[in-house]
This record gives C-alpha cells, sequence and structure tokens, in this order.
C-alpha cells in the first residue's frame, strides 16, 4: 500500500454551533467563507462564541485528511508546526493517537486555531489564527522524509507561503512521489488564483476542489470547470454537495452520487473525502471506488459536529472499504 504525506497548517478546531447568524454578519465575514484573523480578532470571536463551543479537536484541512487516512490503516504522515503550549499538545496527542507520523516544529508562537461557526443549515463559516502555523517555512522541511512516501498532499491554505510550497513540491518531484493539492476555499483561490495556477500548471497531478472553488479557478461550472482542470493535471475532482461528485481522469469523465444521510455540519467533508479517495490510490484502486471511499467517508463527517467521525465506526468504515476493494 502506498504512503501519503500531508503538509498543512497544523491547527485545533474550536466546533462553535451557532442559535443563528448574527455573530457570523456582526463580524462581517461571508457565510462559509474562510478568514484569517489577527491575534486580537481571535480573541473577539472567542468571547463571542464562548458559550456556543462543542468541542475542540485536531484540525487544519491537511491534517484533517492524513487524520482519516491513518484511521483507514494506511500509513499518513503529517508536517507542520505548533506552539510549545496546551493546545499544541492537543493537536499532536490527537495525530498520533491516530496513527499519524508527526513531523511538527515547535514555533515560539501560540498553536494555531480555526474557530468553525456551524449555521443551522449546517454551513460552517471559519475564523482562523494560524499562531504557530504560519511560521512553518521552506528551511523547516527535511527531504529525507519525502523519500518515505508516494503522495504529497497540499491544502490550498498553505498557497501564501510559495517559498514553503515550491520547496515541498521540489522534493517531492525529485523523489518521485505524486502531488496533490486542495484549493481549500473559494475566497483563498479569488485572492490568490495566480499562484495556484503556477504550481498546479508546474508541480500538480491531482487537484480536488468543490464547485465554488472550481469556479473561482476557472470561472466555469462545475461540469465544464472539471475539463479544464482534468487538461491541467492527471486527475480532477469537483465536490457538488448533495450532488454528489465529478471525478475526471484524461477524457473519462465519471459521476459519483452522494449518499442520503442526516447532515449535521459540513465541517471535515472535503478533507474526509480526499482521505478516502486518497486511500483508494493509496490501493491501486479505480477512480469509481476512489470516489465511493471519499463519498462514504464524507457523509459520516457530516452527521458529526466537527471535522473527526465518531470513532466507534471506524471499524465498520473500514471493513465496507475492504469488501469493495475486493470486488472485481
Amino acid at each position: 500500500m502506498k504512503k501519503v504525506l500531508g503538509i498543512g497548517n497544523a491547527l485545533v478546531d474550536v466546533m462553535t454551533p451557532l442559535d443563528d447568524d448574527s455573530i457570523i454578519e456582526q463580524l462581517g465575514f461571508a457565510k462559509g467563507s474562510m478568514n484569517l484573523v489577527d491575534e486580537d480578532k481571535s480573541r473577539v470571536i472567542k468571547e463571542l462564541t464562548s458559550k456556543h463551543i462543542s468541542n475542540m479537536a485536531s484540525g487544519g484541512s491537511a491534517a484533517n485528511t492524513i487524520h482519516g487516512i491513518s484511521k483507514m490503516r494506511a500509513t499518513g504522515g503529517f508536517i507542520g508546526a505548533i506552539g510549545a503550549d496546551t493546545t499544541g499538545e492537543i493537536f499532536e496527542k490527537n495525530m498520533k493517537s491516530a496513527g499519524v507520523k508527526t513531523y511538527l516544529s515547535i514555533k515560539d508562537d501560540d498553536t494555531g486555531t480555526a474557530v468553525a461557526m456551524i449555521s443551522k443549515d449546517s454551513e460552517r463559516t471559519f475564523a482562523t489564527h494560524l499562531g504557530a502555523a504560519e511560521k512553518l517555512v521552506a528551511d523547516d522541511l527535511d527531504k529525507s522524509i519525502f523519500s518515505r512516501y508516494d503522495y504529497l498532499y497540499l491544502e490550498g491554505y498553505l498557497i501564501t507561503n510559495m517559498d514553503l510550497v515550491k520547496k515541498a513540491c521540489k522534493y517531492a518531484r525529485e523523489e518521485g512521489l505524486k502531488i496533490a493539492i486542495d484549493l481549500s476555499s473559494f475566497n483563498v483561490v479569488e485572492e490568490f488564483k495566480d499562484n495556484f495556477s503556477q504550481i498546479i500548471d508546474d508541480y500538480v497531478d491531482i487537484i480536488f476542489a468543490n464547485q465554488f472553488e472550481a469556479k473561482a479557478l476557472t470561472g466555469l461550472e462545475a461540469e465544464e470547470a472539471i475539463k479544464v482542470m482534468a487538461k491541467r493535471s492527471d486527475i480532477a475532482v469537483i465536490k457538488t454537495g448533495k450532488e454528489g461528485s465529478i471525478v475526471q481522469e484524461g477524457k473519462e469523465m465519471i459521476k459519483i452520487d452522494a449518499m442520503d444521510v442526516d447532515c449535521i455540519d459540513t465541517t471535515g467533508a472535503g478533507d474526509l473525502y480526499a482521505a478516502g479517495f486518497l486511500f483508494g490510490l493509496a490501493n491501486d484502486a479505480p477512480l469509481d471506488k476512489c470516489g465511493y471511499f471519499g463519498t462514504l467517508l464524507a457523509s459520516h463527517v457530516i452527521q458529526v459536529i466537527g471535522p473527526k467521525i465518531d470513532i466507534d465506526k471506524w471499524h465498520m468504515l473500514r471493513e465496507k472499504v475492504h469488501e469493495k476493494l475486493e470486488e472485481n
């Protein structure tokens, strides 16, 4: 089985179900967006939402994906940066308990947090204080780590640090890894479209996006956007919410239906979709099965608050996936 290395912002998610959207409006955030905030604004947001907090867990897009891959009993590694604090301990303990091999730099700053404000319709709006996470730099990367893996998975939120992303991609290429990127957030794509285009065209083999991120990148709706994206990479994946997902390799397009479940919170849905899909690739599964695995994991994480599937569900999920792998 192939191995997957992720690089991303090491954050602790603070899950915050809201009674209504008034706090989001008060803060001036676009519903469903990811917003970077400084330490002072983060403190204000945590005070405004303090009575709503339900739980805290390791988070960050790539970290969630690698956590899911490791829970499937594949080998997953994660590169990131944390602070020497209790929040950082929560992050590291949570990742290691899933079997993730962590490569964490310790920085002189607080561990980053992402306050996930969950609306009644299950949409989530993030207020992220990166803290130590954004102090991960290109010089922190150790090329020897890359040699132990087959896939590199990058979260799009790193695109602001092009030195880091380019060096990671360079090491991955030199060590023969396939490179995957998730576009992460439509507003990040809109602001850094040129950076994304450069990395995609120079390095990327697999692109993950939802329909809004795909439109921000290409200006097109999902079924046309994926054709453009598939020309720029080996495999393109667009997640279309209740409509399921679309996967294209070359000229072959596959549609995968969503699963009919009660959606409580969409936090982590895209991350766990990527986990299932990459697990399929790590097992040399065909793309329709990869899409099914992604959909299966995503359908379970949206039934709970937060980016982690209930621990008692993983045995059943592993059994379902392995049964599917063994089908002709």
